[in-house]
């Protein structure tokens, strides 16, 4: 059973840039679609990105195309996220998920069933 650790959270300032890493231990992470999603105090939790099983195809959404890249590296075990230009409406935990049972939908949460614990990202004005 594939667990996530995730890393690389911390306070910001807007305009600054982070990068989160999660980990992957367990399982065979190169099978797996990888997922990142947010969710702020007080609010639900939504779909930032997902990559595919190799690399080759990532999905975004809306509100972060153009500042956030994912990509992973399956030698290591390991999806990041890339966060540019950060907004106060960043602000949220960012966990990491994977879709060990193959579902292949990018922006469900359903469609994810092993879950990382989160890294919380705060951005200040």
């Amino acid at each position: 059973q594939v667990q996530l650790v995730e890393s690389g959270g911390g306070l910001v300032q807007a305009g600054g840039s982070l990068r989160l890493s999660c980990a992957a231990s367990g399982g065979t992470f190169s099978n797996y679609a990888m997922g990142w999603f947010r969710q702020a105090p007080g609010k639900e939790r939504e779909f930032v990105a997902a990559i595919s099983r190799s690399g080759g195809t990532t999905y975004y959404a809306d509100s972060v195309k153009g500042r956030f890249a994912i990509s992973r590296d399956n030698a290591k075990n390991t999806v990041y996220l890339q966060i540019n230009t950060l907004k106060p409406e960043d602000t949220a935990v960012y966990y990491c998920a994977a879709d060990t049972r193959l579902i292949g939908w990018r922006t469900a949460s359903s469609a994810y069933d092993r879950w990382g614990q989160g890294t919380q990202v705060t951005v200040s004005s």
